[in-house]
Parts: C-alpha cells; sequence; structure tokens
C-alpha cells in the first residue's frame, strides 16, 4: 500500500511556472514508477509524465514535452512536475500516481495500483 498527496496547485499566469509535488507514504517508494496525470472538465483523464522507480528514465506527452519536467527523489518520498511556459489548456486537475515494479512507466491511467487526490492547476490568460 501506497498513499499519495499532492500539493502545489494554483493560480498561474499564462506563460508563468508552477512546481506540483507528490509525497508517499506506506511503501518502499523506490519500487514504483511514478506518473503524473491531468483531466480537465468534461475530458478524460490524461497521461502527462512519468519517470521510472531507479534510473531516472522520463517520458512525456508531446503536449507538455520541452514545458514541463517530472523528476523525484526517492530520499524524499516525492516526485515533482515542473511546469513552465504554462497555458491556459494545461488548466486541469493534476493527479500524480503509482505502479509497483513497471518499466516503463504506463502511460495509461488505468494500469496505474495508486492515486492521489488531485490539485487543481488553474492557467489564466
Amino acid at each position: 500500500q501506497v498513499q499519495l498527496v499532492e500539493s502545489g496547485g494554483g493560480l498561474v499566469h499564462a506563460g508563468g511556472s508552477l512546481i506540483l509535488s507528490c509525497s508517499a507514504s506506506g511503501s518502499i517508494f523506490s519500487s514504483y514508477a511514478m506518473g503524473w496525470f491531468r483531466q480537465a472538465p468534461g475530458k478524460e483523464r490524461g497521461f502527462v509524465a512519468g519517470i521510472s522507480r531507479s534510473t531516472g528514465n522520463t517520458y512525456y506527452a508531446d503536449s507538455v514535452k520541452g514545458r514541463f519536467t517530472i523528476s523525484r527523489d526517492n530520499a524524499k518520498n516525492t516526485v515533482y512536475l515542473q511546469m513552465n511556459s504554462t497555458k491556459p489548456e494545461d488548466t486541469a486537475v493534476y493527479y500524480c500516481a503509482a505502479r509497483r515494479f513497471a518499466f516503463p512507466p504506463p502511460t495509461s491511467w488505468e494500469d496505474y495500483d495508486y492515486w492521489g487526490q488531485g490539485t487543481q492547476v488553474t492557467v489564466y490568460s
């Protein structure tokens, strides 16, 4: 079992930056591939970024490549999503997710075992 808690969401002007954090507890964090997903009103939950368990290999949706950076600190049991050059279309609830022993990190939300409660990100123009 692992519990995930996201933080860092909020309001940001288009072009600005925001960093999301996801803290994990309850299990060996380094055993889990981690992913960030987002869901806008009326849309399905979609993959944003993923990071492997220990090698730190990263994967991104085309829509955020070059603007967002996923990273993890296994000593702090935390995964981050640095959001730069934000756009109004980045507005959504952002969720972190964990999948044990997966490589590479899955891009489908259905393939993850644990989810956080989500944090709202609103980008205004």
